[in-house]
């Protein structure tokens, strides 16, 4: 019989830490009886918040130290090294857990978890990935700020990660459409760099379908889309720097008078199922692939339900062996 499947999770990082994470990962080992999950962070906080409502799947692992949100990732990297964000990438590393989630500095989990994992063979730089709310359900979209700057090949690595990835969403084809973004859809059109890769990804084993612009990451005509960390990132943030502006807009104008609000009430069953199908929080949990082990970066901001539901990536992805299939498909063993 296989070892049930066991997941460290970083309690202590983050905006909100153990106020969050504590009664997120109880809900996760609630939700699924059969993963066992590690949580790591200062004893204090740990018992104060588990209390006496530890569920039998929930184990204790202590570290002493917290890697801060505004902590430089090499000083964190170097002095830290009992911070509970290294010793849940220590558990993934060692073999005693299958993945890791936490909500820490991005940058510091970066890097110490490139230095502590390495890269797969064949695999020259991490990347973020997430999904994307599109007309289609979701896009898998990737770099979204590992790197500022990508070659043509680490381009068309990304969009093997990415595959591998979108393949196992729900109602994905069993080959991916992969896009890369660019300023427009015609040949002509990119950098040097775009141009490169758009030439490499039509050569690579990718069901690559050519250029995409950015209303496109929205649409139903690509699963995913590759780009560099500097433009992902900003995308990512302009799209949740517009979903805020549209929220807020909507709430002043059906508040905006008596007639209003009456239509408000009456729109109220398609406002909440709209806000349900758009909400981040269940697109939460960014994986950073092409480590030699599985890495969930969740929102520094998550509330509870976010931060499950990164928690939840990580499971998915564990049970898939992600890391291995990647390996794979680039002639390596994980």
């Amino acid at each position: 019989m296989s070892a049930p499947l066991h997941i460290a999770i970083d309690v202590m990082s983050g905006d909100r830490g153990p106020s969050v994470c504590v009664p997120a990962a109880v809900a996760v080992a609630r939700a699924f009886p059969d993963v066992r999950l590690s949580l790591v962070g200062r004893p204090a906080e740990l018992d104060e918040r588990l209390g006496g409502r530890r569920p039998g799947n929930v184990e204790c692992v202590f570290a002493a130290e917290v890697v801060e949100m505004t902590d430089h990732p090499r000083e964190a990297l170097r002095r830290k090294k009992d911070s509970s964000m290294r010793r849940s990438i220590d558990l993934v590393k060692n073999g005693e857990a299958h993945a890791c989630v936490s909500a820490g500095n991005t940058g510091a989990l970066m890097a110490t978890a490139h230095f502590a994992l390495k890269m797969l063979p064949g695999v020259e730089r991490p990347a973020i990935v997430s999904l994307i709310p599109s007309r289609g359900g979701h896009t898998c979209m990737l770099d979204l700020g590992a790197n500022a700057s990508c070659t043509p090949e680490q381009l068309g690595q990304f969009a093997v990660m990415g595959s591998v990835l979108a393949a196992d969403l729900p109602g994905a084809p069993a080959r991916p459409r992969v896009g890369l973004l660019n300023i427009g859809e015609e040949d002509i059109k990119g950098n040097e760099v775009v141009q490169a890769a758009h030439n490499l990804m039509a050569s690579i084993d990718v069901n690559y379908v050519g250029f995409v612009e950015g209303h496109d990451i929205f649409s139903d005509k690509v699963d995913v889309v590759v780009t560099d960390g500097f433009t992902g990132n900003v995308a990512l943030k302009t799209m949740e720097g517009a979903a805020r502006l549209i929220g807020e807009a909507m709430r002043e104008e059906f508040t905006r008078g008596f007639v209003r609000k009456l239509g408000a009430l009456a729109a109220a069953p398609s406002l909440r199922a709209l806000r349900t199908r758009m909400d981040p929080r269940r697109y939460n949990g960014a994986t950073m692939v092409g480590l030699n082990g599985i890495v969930v970066k969740s929102h520094g901001s998550a509330d509870q339900f976010g931060f499950q539901r990164a928690v939840e990536v990580a499971i998915l992805e564990a049970r898939n062996g992600v890391t291995a299939r990647i390996a794979q498909r680039f002639g390596a063993h994980a």
